[in-house]
């Protein structure tokens, strides 16, 4: 069995490798970290970029057997927020020289849910003069509504696969045409065709869930050639069918140790992507996303949601900053992005290097 510097001084990993690099404790994580944290600063350097995330309705078609706001719990109060609300957030974004924001929702495709976000596209663009670049998370859609949102405005495009196992993802989802696995990874590919950076990511720590199924989904990653992930442990949610295998869980603190250790192998496999601290890992350490940024995330989120909705989006328990205001939001990220040794790179989309290689590479 190779040791682990061995590993680490490699450039390309395959499984076993990744699974050695994901069971890895003490004084081999502390190297895997390190090494991690060395790719980051020489491929993508020591910036970190903002993306406002205004999560504007909780409203959703879909029944994850693991999701909080999922259709069939009853317990939700359900919420959309106004356009005007929507706007807001995003000029405080773009005022405060945030670079990006992120428009997430429940996955809606009716054609009223299409065309408001397109004008919303159309509108965020014109109040920023076209500066302030736009990630939407609004699930899967048809090909003509990714394009149609594109042309608005929209460049980059979070679709989580979730776990990219066939078998584990079945177990996360209903059974039936509107959880299809295959329409997932159809919907990822679609977004690349029409030009999207694309995005997707997985959960960390799910019931039924190995280190060979992560270290596949690490492979996923890159055979699928992403340009930003963002992944995160998984947290339960006592309304949701899942919760009832939650005597199967790591603890919380085992899912958060994963979590990071999948970042930096992340970081080492696919050196130039975008890694996203995710907000789980708060939920779990109230300094887990400055822990992420060490060792290979170069993204982070400030809720931007008006806090009235805040406690309404929650898609797993202990989900933090429900009542902290923007302005105290970013106050706090830039004391504790610049403890974690990093700069935020103020009034830049932060888009992904590897996206650029992939564009240069199909030409």
């Amino acid at each position: 069995m190779k040791k682990i510097k061995e590993i680490l001084a490699q450039t390309e990993f395959s499984k076993a490798d990744l699974v050695c690099l994901l069971q890895a404790e003490r004084e081999e994580r502390q190297l895997l970290f390190e090494a991690a944290q060395a790719r980051k600063v020489a491929t993508v350097g020591k910036k970190v970029f903002f993306r406002g995330l205004v999560e504007f309705s909780n409203i959703c078609a879909k029944d994850c057997l693991y999701c909080g706001i999922r259709k069939s719990n009853e317990k939700v109060l359900r919420y959309e927020a106004t356009d005007d609300e929507i706007l807001e957030a995003c000029r405080f974004a773009w005022e405060n020289r945030f670079g990006s924001v992120v428009l997430q929702s429940g996955e809606l495709s009716s054609p009223a849910f299409v065309k408001r976000v397109d004008r919303l596209l159309q509108a965020i663009k014109k109040m920023s003069n076209k500066e302030l670049g736009i990630t939407l998370s609004c699930g899967e859609q048809t090909k003509e509504t990714f394009q149609r949102w594109f042309e608005s405005g929209a460049h980059r495009y979070l679709l989580r696969i979730e776990s990219s196992t066939p078998d584990l993802y079945h177990k996360i989802h209903p059974q039936n045409e509107l959880h299809a696995y295959e329409k997932r990874l159809d919907c990822l590919k679609l977004l690349k065709e029409c030009g999207y950076q694309v995005g997707t990511g997985v959960m960390i720590g799910l019931p039924f869930q190995t280190d060979e199924d992560l270290a596949e989904d690490l492979l996923f990653l890159k055979n699928l050639d992403v340009d930003m992930v963002g992944m995160g442990p998984y947290i339960e949610h006592e309304d949701t069918p899942l919760y009832a295998y939650r005597s199967q869980l790591k603890t919380k603190q085992e899912r958060f140790d994963l979590a990071l250790k999948m970042v930096a192998s992340l970081r080492l496999l696919m050196p130039d992507i975008n890694i996203a601290a995710a907000t789980a890992l708060q939920a779990i350490d109230p300094v887990g996303r400055e822990k992420a940024l060490k060792i290979g995330a170069n993204v982070i989120m400030p809720n931007l949601t008006p806090c009235d909705f805040r406690k309404e989006y929650q898609l797993y328990e202990d989900k933090p900053c429900l009542d902290e205001d923007a302005a105290l939001c970013r106050n706090c990220l830039e004391a504790r992005i610049e403890l974690a040794g990093s700069e935020i790179g103020y009034g830049e989309w932060g888009d992904s290097k590897h996206f650029y290689r992939r564009q240069e590479v199909t030409k």
